[in-house]
């Protein structure tokens, strides 16, 4: 039997039966009995279970409100604060996915301290009086570097990811175990009289399992048998997995989940794990909303149809600290357009009036809950959807589904204006508490306003491109996969070989070029200790190919690729499989009377840059190396260059951010503390106005075309102290670290 003692109704209960012992000078006996049966009450209230109208507590069904907030996106210093907005916002639930590589680093070193201390983010969701669903995964995709798995998996001998592979499943297995058997003896799940009432196995993987055949609905059988052997005494889930066992509550996740039906209606409930509020950005790209007018009316549309459960992901999107993006591509900034902004603050309209959604279908709950909705056709265009209960209750949803025009409906002999591509609210079948599209609240205008640290006093250390051949501790004959070599122990990896050319080879009347083929996903190229140029891949072609001067000269020639990652691959069948580095070919071009291809030549390799091997990121490391005083006339957009500079906390309490807007592509510190990648790269796209009417897709409703993707990178207060905050910038291609300012972030 599973026990769950909820603390604020057990206390009410035991202290009014001391003072009744007390009272009857009752034996000790009877009191311990008396306490048994306070137990016993308990046990029979609190078990979580579901039938095919929603899940049920206390044997009451409740429409529920979720919101997806990732504690590693964020500090501890911010949780509490997420979470009550969370909960002002009408939410019952938060939702969190389980982050196998930051917590198992190393195989069988664990890490749960910080931002990634799940115990803690767990206990405080329950302190809030709030339910939490556990996404355990452990594949999570969420734009998160390598999908979540610790890249030290990808080199078990005889795994394949995701499918029916035993070394697979058993490090998942043990993962997955390890994470239950924590949150069970901290008693946390609903079971144990904790906040968490779902879990999740696997993510996504319905798409994926036809790529791997019998043997993926093997694996998919295999996890939710494990799953639910784990006994957590809550239900588990698996999204868009439409042939998930049972007792597995199938789910779904999309911008819209009207259409969907669990795959046994008579049993399981209508679920949506991912309402997604908005879209992640990609450098290259520009910024995507979601109009809240369209995200009110999908959630009213899949309510109206049965739903019964909605988690918006994301309702609090966050930062992508250190190098925890993945995609490759995915911007720092995991904003997602969210009702809470990366920031903290709550986005207006989007918050409010996603809150009084909440309001008007809560007024709903028992009609919906105890009732099938009846249909009825009103119009071309227009529908309603009704629930009566038995009791008496009354709900019903007039819905407008014409993009362009609004129609007055007559329902029960009333009548009712509808604004295009709208659901009004009935809560009673006659008044109207919310209409979709009708907004009440202002939108939050966001403005960037000076601190006085605008103008610091920057010191710079260069990268050594000529000693990158005499640090190499790999030589082999070809080129090799990047992350076969770094094991994504940096982002960076020198690929570096040598060539004699003859004068002969030389002619006055042309002039060398090199050709170098790589998978990505940016790259740099320096011939005889000189960059020679770049080259960038983006999200529609990751795959690079430069082509420039080659600056031979006669005699011995030193050949340098910087290869720099940009997240690891995320997601789709086999993407262990995925490459990124200088494969080849690399081709010289105008030497002698042909191409030579070097591609097959000896190469030595070297992991990281001098600055990472020397921690220049952090306060203990900046001894390490000979420092000089920024000269604006000889520091300027030099690449591979080091910046320190140290500021004294900003006053106030309004969030942070460095403009690096001066800058062009690297990666930032603050007392060591990683902020994660810039890059200051204009979007392009189609940035023109948006109708929150019509179907809604990432490319409808964007901005910052012409612009940098992203400009602002968010520093948490907590990472300040009062003064001589150390800032630590490593530049790749060239930038003015003059014009670096810290920012902070005003709504009004």
């Amino acid at each position: 039997m599973n026990v769950c003692i909820h603390t604020h109704t057990h206390f009410f209960l035991v202290k009014s039966t001391e003072k009744k012992m007390a009272a009857s000078s009752a034996s000790k006996w009877v009191y311990l009995v008396c306490i048994s049966l306070v137990l016993c009450i308990e046990l029979t209230q609190c078990i979580v279970t579901y039938d095919k109208k929603s899940l049920i507590f206390n044997g009451q069904r409740r429409i529920l409100f979720s919101g997806s907030i990732h504690y590693p996106r964020s500090t501890p210093q911010m949780w509490e604060d997420l979470i009550q907005k969370a909960k002002d916002g009408g939410l019952d639930v938060i939702d969190t996915y389980v982050f196998w590589n930051v917590h198992e680093p190393s195989p069988g070193i664990y890490n749960f301290e910080g931002r990634y201390d799940l115990v803690h983010f767990v206990k405080l969701v329950h302190k809030a009086g709030m339910y939490m669903h556990l996404r355990i995964g452990p594949f999570v995709c969420a734009e998160w570097n390598f999908g979540g798995f610790p890249v030290w998996l990808k080199y078990v001998p005889g795994i394949s990811f995701r499918t029916d592979n035993e070394p697979f499943k058993m490090a998942m297995q043990k993962f997955t175990t390890k994470i239950v058997e924590m949150i069970k003896d901290e008693m946390l799940f609903e079971s144990q009289g904790g906040p968490i009432i779902l879990s999740q196995i696997e993510n996504e993987y319905g798409a994926d399992t036809k790529a791997y055949g019998a043997a993926g609905h093997a694996y998919m059988t295999w996890a939710a048998k494990m799953a639910v052997g784990l006994d957590t005494g809550v239900p588990w889930v698996m999204c868009k997995q439409d042939d998930a066992p049972d007792p597995i509550l199938n789910t779904c996740n999309g911008f819209y989940c009207d259409y969907f039906s669990p795959n046994n209606k008579e049993t399981k409930p209508t679920m949506w794990t991912e309402a997604w509020t908005g879209w992640f950005s990609d450098f290259g790209g520009p910024l995507p909303h979601r109009p809240v007018q369209d995200l009110a009316f999908a959630v009213a549309r899949f309510i109206q149809k049965g739903g019964s459960f909605t988690n918006y992901y994301m309702y609090h999107g966050g930062t992508n600290f250190g190098r925890t993006a993945g995609g490759p591509f995915i911007t720092t900034s995991y904003d997602y357009d969210a009702p809470i902004d990366e920031y903290g603050l709550v986005r207006q309209p989007k918050y409010d009036h996603l809150k009084e959604l909440h309001k008007a279908i809560k007024l709903c709950e028992g009609a919906i809950v105890s009732a099938d909705p009846a249909f009825f056709s009103l119009g071309s265009y227009e529908q309603a959807h009704v629930f009566s209960s038995t009791t008496g209750g009354c709900a019903a949803f007039l819905a407008n589904y014409h993009i362009n025009s609004s129609a007055t409906v007559r329902f029960r002999n009333n009548h009712y204006d509808l604004p295009p591509w709208s659901i009004s609210i009935l809560p009673d079948c006659k008044n109207v508490a919310f209409n979709t599209a009708q907004v009440g609240s202002k939108t939050s205008v966001v403005s960037w306003l000076p601190t006085n640290v605008n103008k610091l006093d920057w010191q710079t250390f260069s990268e050594d491109v000529s000693s990158v051949d005499s640090d190499s501790k790999m030589t082999v004959f070809g080129l090799l996969d990047q992350l076969s070599v770094t094991r994504d122990a940096s982002d960076y990896l020198w690929y570096s070989t040598s060539l004699v050319i003859d004068p002969s080879e030389l002619h006055a009347d042309s002039v060398p070029t090199i050709t170098v083929q790589s998978e990505g996903h940016a790259l740099h190229v320096f011939m005889n200790n000189e960059l020679v140029g770049s080259a960038f891949g983006n999200q529609e072609s990751r795959k690079i190919r430069f082509t420039g001067k080659a600056n031979l000269r006669a005699g011995m020639n030193k050949i340098q690729l910087l290869s720099v990652a940009v997240g690891l691959q995320n997601n789709g069948p086999r993407f262990e499989l995925s490459k990124t580095g200088v494969l080849g070919p690399v081709v010289l071009h105008g030497v002698g009377d042909d191409s030579r291809d070097i591609t097959h030549q000896k190469w030595s390799y070297q992991i990281g840059l001098k600055g990472e091997s020397k921690n220049l990121a952090s306060p203990t490391g900046m001894s390490s190396v000979e420092w000089t005083e920024l000269s604006l006339s000889g520091q300027i957009h030099r690449p591979l260059t080091w910046y320190k500079a140290y500021f004294n906390a900003p006053e106030g309490e309004e969030p942070l951010a460095i403009d690096m807007n001066s800058m062009g592509k690297g990666q930032v510190w603050i007392n060591g503390e990683s902020i994660g990648r810039y890059w200051t790269i204009n979007a392009k796209g189609s940035c023109s106005d948006c109708n929150y009417a019509g179907t809604f897709r990432p490319v409808k409703c964007q901005t910052q075309c012409g612009e940098p993707t992203q400009r602002w990178y968010h520093i948490p207060r907590s990472w300040l102290k009062p003064t001589q905050n150390l800032m630590v910038v490593f530049e790749e291609i060239g930038g003015d670290a003059s014009a670096i300012s810290i920012m902070r972030r005003s709504l009004r």
